[in-house]
């Protein structure tokens, strides 16, 4: 959706002078529009001279969003829908490949939890690394604590190939990089505007996208929750919507990082609170034993797989 002004040549009633009263009530895009208290924006638009055409702005701008809902599938619909475009991954390398296989499917939205240093931004790397080597389209790698390393990258690459031709390493390696877009986001704001940008290009088939990661999603939305209120909870799942829908019309595979917190007792629980946990459609822990470098997933929430359930594996630092 983004900015205001982005409608206004297909809807004469988003015009320059609704887009102005929008901005004196700080509104500059549809998500802010959505967070907006509607009555009062209403109420405030009666009170100005134009008030019938500004409510008709806010009418048309309510029917837009609206309109980009999907429409409801019955059973057999869905059905097919999965059987046809709904597939998950065969990848390259071990270790995590029986996760990575059964997780990450078309149309979902996979969170992956775990506390500090348990791996989780390398199990992105290496998800990134793995899809980019295997498949021509592309992985959305969305940074937002520096944690993309390229020389992983190369190193997990030089690992999976086994040509003994140096010329055919080198291929391989290049067609990876190639195929991993990095995009270093420091804010929700920022975030939304990489969202809005890769939804345009999906939408208008510039290129096709088979993972999408951000790690971490929970670094970005912290610094809004508490004292922002229901503020920073609106930015968050409407940026976790975003990225629903984003999975399930254009089929990405979506893997988003989540950290955890002290829960009641002192035991850990995964950030970002209970308004949170209807968003991910498959939630995973991640735990990581320091001495024998091994790290386990297990199922917290999975739509075919039971809670419970457990991958074992290891992850080279180097």
């Amino acid at each position: 959706m983004g900015l205001l002004k982005s409608l206004e040549e297909n809807y004469p009633l988003i015009d320059f002078i609704f887009q102005k009263f929008c901005e004196s009530r700080g509104i500059l895009t549809v998500e802010d529009f959505l967070i907006h208290d509607l009555n009062a924006l209403i109420s405030f638009a009666w009170s100005q001279p134009n008030s019938l055409r500004l409510k008709q702005g806010i009418d048309q701008l309510l029917s837009i969003v609206d309109n980009l809902h999907r429409p409801w599938l019955n059973g057999v619909e869905l059905l097919k829908d999965v059987q046809q475009h709904k597939q998950t991954l065969s990848l390259a390398y071990g270790g995590i490949d029986p996760f990575l296989h059964v997780a990450l499917r078309e149309g979902f939205v996979t969170e992956l939890v775990g506390p500090s240093s348990s791996g989780k931004t390398q199990v992105c790397l290496q998800a990134a690394a793995s899809v980019a080597k295997g498949y021509a389209d592309r992985v959305v790698f969305i940074d937002s604590g520096n944690s993309f390393y390229a020389p992983r990258i190369a190193n997990l690459v030089n690992q999976a190939s086994f040509s003994a031709s140096e010329q055919a390493n080198n291929e391989a390696l290049q067609i990876v990089m190639k195929n991993i877009l990095c995009y270093p986001v420091f804010d929700i704001f920022s975030l939304f505007d990489v969202l809005h940008q890769l939804e345009l290009k999906l939408k208008n088939q510039m290129f096709s996208v088979r993972l999408l990661i951000v790690d971490s999603f929970s670094s970005l939305i912290i610094p809004l929750l508490g004292g922002s209120g229901p503020y920073g909870h609106a930015l968050m799942i409407s940026a976790g919507n975003l990225l629903k829908k984003i999975a399930q019309e254009y089929n990405v595979r979506v893997l988003v990082t989540n950290h955890m917190v002290a829960g009641e007792g002192g035991s850990a629980k995964p950030a970002l609170g209970e308004s949170w946990k209807s968003i991910p459609h498959a939630r995973l822990l991640l735990s990581r034993d320091r001495e024998s470098n091994t790290c386990t997933i297990s199922v917290i929430k999975h739509p075919s797989m039971a809670a419970g359930n457990q991958w074992k594996f290891r992850i080279c630092d180097s």
